[in-house]
């Protein structure tokens, strides 16, 4: 990509062209009175080399303007002076010797003459450095974004697959317990369940917000397997409204909540564990449980709901939001 890219022929035309009036302006201002003096032949051919003088200064400025934001790739000032310098020299000659051939009245070496061709090199070297200088920048910005994103990714990236640990020996234990009971059919369900669980787990490293419906669909995968290892202690009330299906969120947001519930709370035939899930008005998704804390305090790095606020902040810019009274444990998890 260069910077003419951003330059069509019809921007280029137009800036040669308007650019071209103020170049000749003291020739447009002159040239009523110059006719005046003329008649017949030498009128005509008066006003056929002003036009030539007009349209030979559109295709210079055109040009230079091409030279500039095409060929001369330097960020040094001098260099493009001086390769412009040589443009303009070369192409003031070509005018000398097209005006000498055609007309011998033709002043050629007139200080007014000698000022516009100063005056389009001057101007068309400082377009050209201040619009190839803004592309650098630009070419920079862009660089430095991408390298953000990849960042932002690769920090995403981290912060989930330190996830799937946890659920994974969580996930074994509740396997083991139904092969202890021999019990085959549900150990076969079990599996199959977990297939997908993980199947989901492994394709997030490669997505940041999923649509809440998807998110809601992993939560029914796994849901059968949680009911199945407490032995129906731990249920799940879902309850969201189909308008709310299409919201985005990031990808594993609810499963580090349940995973906290486990790990956090005694769930047994006294201590039964309903987990809610609904969108409140705020458009958050709403993540309850009642809260049972265990004797002794689990042991835990701490890192769950740290890590899952760190991915909303990273893909939305937005923060969670925990409540925590002693009876009841609300997470409130904000939708895009």
């Amino acid at each position: 990509m260069n910077l003419l890219d951003k330059y069509s022929t019809l921007k280029l035309l137009l800036i040669s062209l308007v650019s071209a009036v103020f170049i000749v302006y003291p020739n447009i201002a002159c040239l009523p009175w110059e006719l005046t003096f003329l008649d017949g032949s030498a009128r005509t051919s008066h006003l056929t080399f002003f036009i030539f003088r007009y349209v030979f200064f559109i295709l210079l400025i055109g040009t230079l303007i091409k030279l500039n934001l095409w060929k001369i790739n330097t960020v040094s000032l001098q260099k493009r002076f001086l390769y412009n310098f040589l443009v303009t020299a070369i192409t003031y000659a070509l005018y000398v010797g097209i005006s000498v051939s055609c007309c011998t009245k033709a002043d050629c070496f007139g200080s007014i003459l000698l000022f516009q061709f100063s005056v389009v090199w001057i101007i068309c070297t400082f377009f050209g450095h201040v619009s190839y200088l803004y592309w650098v920048q630009r070419k920079k910005e862009q660089e430095i974004e991408l390298l953000k994103i990849e960042n932002l990714q690769s920090r995403c990236n981290a912060l989930a697959n330190q996830i799937n640990p946890h659920f994974f020996f969580n996930s074994l234990n509740g396997l083991t317990a139904l092969i202890r009971k021999k019990d085959d059919e549900k150990t076969l369900v079990y599996v199959n369940k977990l297939s997908d669980v993980f199947r989901y787990i492994l394709q997030s490293d490669k997505r940041g917000l999923v649509s809440l419906e998807e998110e809601l669909e992993f939560v029914h995968a796994f849901r059968y397997m949680m009911e199945v290892r407490f032995a129906n202690k731990l249920t799940f009330d879902i309850n969201v409204n189909k308008e709310y299906l299409n919201l985005k969120i990031p990808v594993l947001s609810i499963l580090p909540l349940i995973d906290n519930i486990v790990v956090h709370n005694m769930i047994d035939s006294q201590h039964k564990m309903e987990v809610k899930i609904y969108v409140n008005r705020q458009t958050e998704l709403v993540v309850s449980n009642p809260v049972y804390p265990k004797l002794s305090p689990p042991v835990t790095n701490g890192t769950g709901l740290k890590n899952l606020a760190n991915r909303f902040a990273l893909l939305m810019n937005k923060q969670i939001r925990i409540e925590d009274d002693g009876a009841v444990f609300t997470a409130y998890l904000p939708l895009k």
